[in-house]
């Protein structure tokens, strides 16, 4: 049972997109001062190593079509350790306030006394694409990026991908690789069908996958490679600036197969 000295904490910590090594600091420092660590399937394990021996790992992850716990779920599960255990750090791929309901279980938690705080992590939607050599903006190509989820609570594609293909900035679709052939009709109905795309699947990651196109054929592309998720959909004239030689040496050859 939980010593009375102790508060029912959570922490909610954001892994970064995937690479062990673009954790924060304080992420690990969090993690060093777990008492359960609840963690979701796109965070790498090896960040597991950072929790103490007392700590009790438990996996929730979530992918498309395979959920092993539901979201209210995983909210009662903070609840409850937090009370029983003491410090619960919720481990989320990403940064938690960006397409990961992380303020859903901060406010879940809040409800039920338990004290919480936040580790921002490093996005995908930057990072990723940094890590290719592509900016999501550059002076003199573009004044702005977005970043839509491709599939919304209800399944559909976000109307917001419509509004983001009138615009000249960098788009950024995560969640959008089941609506890829949706995606490339929007901007082809706004006078987009030449803008460079590239697809990133398993992004930072040793077994990192690129393709690159425009709107006319990067869905023929993609199927061809057999590019899945997860992946990120970046669209938008700043793709042209991609630059090979900032790509991490791991990620070169399979890059280099994949359109020369």
């Amino acid at each position: 049972m939980l010593n009375e000295k102790t508060q029912p904490k959570l922490t909610l910590v954001g892994a970064g997109p995937g690479d062990p090594d673009l954790i924060s600091v304080k992420g690990i420092k969090a993690l060093a001062d777990a008492d359960v660590v609840l963690y979701d399937a796109l965070v790498s394990k090896e960040l597991l190593a950072y929790a103490p021996d007392r700590a009790e790992l438990i996996f929730v992850g979530k992918r498309v079509g395979q959920h092993s716990h539901t979201q209210d779920a995983i909210n009662e599960l903070i609840v409850h350790f937090a009370h029983e255990k003491g410090h619960v750090v919720r481990l989320k791929g990403g940064d938690p306030f960006i397409f990961g309901r992380g303020y859903e279980e901060i406010a879940y938690a809040e409800k039920h006394k338990v004290k919480t705080s936040m580790v921002p992590g490093i996005s995908s939607s930057a990072a990723v694409p940094a890590m290719q050599g592509i900016p999501l903006t550059s002076r003199g190509v573009n004044h702005s990026f977005w970043v839509v989820t491709g599939t919304t609570s209800t399944g559909e594609l976000s109307k917001d991908v419509a509004i983001a293909a009138q615009s000249s900035a960098t788009v950024v679709i995560l969640m959008g690789t089941r609506k890829l052939d949706q995606i490339c009709d929007i901007f082809r109905a706004n006078g987009k069908s030449e803008t460079p795309v590239a697809i990133i699947q398993n992004g930072t990651l040793p077994d990192e996958r690129m393709v690159k196109g425009t709107i006319t054929n990067i869905a023929a592309k993609a199927k061809q490679e057999g590019i899945g998720a997860p992946a990120i959909i970046v669209i938008g004239e700043t793709v042209n600036l991609h630059n090979k030689e900032l790509a991490p040496i791991v990620h070169k050859q399979v890059v280099t197969e994949l359109y020369g």
